[in-house]
């Protein structure tokens, strides 16, 4: 097994552990701590597959979903926050009645 499977490999672990996360648990920061390793799974199969090809648009994309999902995690904390304060539980199945 060359470097280069040994990576994609890694990347579909982790993006397979953190799919299961989302669909087993159903704490709403666990969820988003899974979301994100599913997403750095991605960003590791990206830069294995621009380093294969040397080219650089890999790592710009790598770079682009870094400042995403910065962003996501920098609304989605205090948006749970809020309401976890609100319901006072952390579970998803308290906040059915969000749906719209």
């Amino acid at each position: 097994m060359d470097k280069t499977q040994f990576l994609i490999a890694v990347s579909l672990a982790l993006f397979s552990l953190g799919l299961l996360g989302v669909i087993v648990r159903r704490n709403v920061l666990v969820m988003l701590m899974c979301m994100e390793l599913m997403l750095n799974g991605v960003n590791l199969s990206l830069v294995t597959f621009a380093q294969q090809s040397d080219t650089l648009s890999g790592a710009v994309l790598v770079f682009l979903t870094f400042v995403v999902a910065t962003a996501e995690i920098a609304l989605a904390i205090p948006i749970v926050l809020l309401l976890v304060r609100a319901k006072q539980t952390l579970d998803l199945d308290a906040y059915s009645d969000l749906k719209g």
